[in-house]
């Protein structure tokens, strides 16, 4: 079972190169199947034409090193292009949904963890890189363990320490998950 695939959601096929945070582009052109080159015009353009507020970041948002996602016009972009926020994480809530296929629902997502943004579909991950988090395990596991991580004969994948999910933009209907209009607050 593949649990994460390399995928630059084309930025490297679209001319750009070298290291970027650009993240939120990368997972919304994949779990989208839009062009990366309009998806990264798109934010581009909404993080140029932002006010700024007492709140914002020190140094302006961009599409290469990082969008602010709480912003209107980011929600109006992902509402316009079909996505739909379903909240999984509410203050105080206490973590409820992790970066693991057995929590999340099928279909095309974008999902939202501690200061990333990651593509999920059917259950696998598609980024640069795996996002999850350490593994530690006790007992034996019958499959290879993925790609950089420490393995022995006494491993098991029931034992992952997961990442917390906060939100998932969702392109389909996803059922045991209430929907909600993009403008809903976090």
């Amino acid at each position: 079972m593949t649990f994460w695939v390399f995928n630059d959601g084309g930025r490297a096929a679209a001319g750009y190169r070298g290291r970027a945070g650009d993240c939120v582009v990368r997972s919304i052109a994949i779990a989208s199947g839009r062009p990366y080159k309009e998806v990264y015009d798109a934010l581009s353009h909404g993080a140029r034409t932002q006010r700024p507020t007492k709140y914002s970041k020190v140094k302006p948002s961009s599409a290469r090193d990082g969008v602010e996602t709480s912003r209107r016009w980011f929600k109006d972009y992902m509402a316009s292009i079909g996505f739909c926020w379903v909240p999984t994480m509410k203050i105080g809530s206490g973590c409820r949904v992790h970066l693991d296929a057995a929590e999340l629902p099928s279909g095309r997502l974008v999902v939202v963890v501690s200061n990333h943004y990651t593509a999920v579909i059917d259950g696998v991950i598609h980024d640069t890189f795996d996002p999850r988090r350490e593994v530690y395990c006790t007992e034996p596991y019958r499959e290879p363990m993925p790609a950089g991580y420490w393995t022995n004969d006494h491993v098991t994948m029931d034992h992952i320490k997961r990442r917390c999910v906060y939100g998932i933009w969702t392109l389909e209907d996803t059922s045991g998950y209430q929907r909600t209009p993009a403008d809903t607050k976090t």
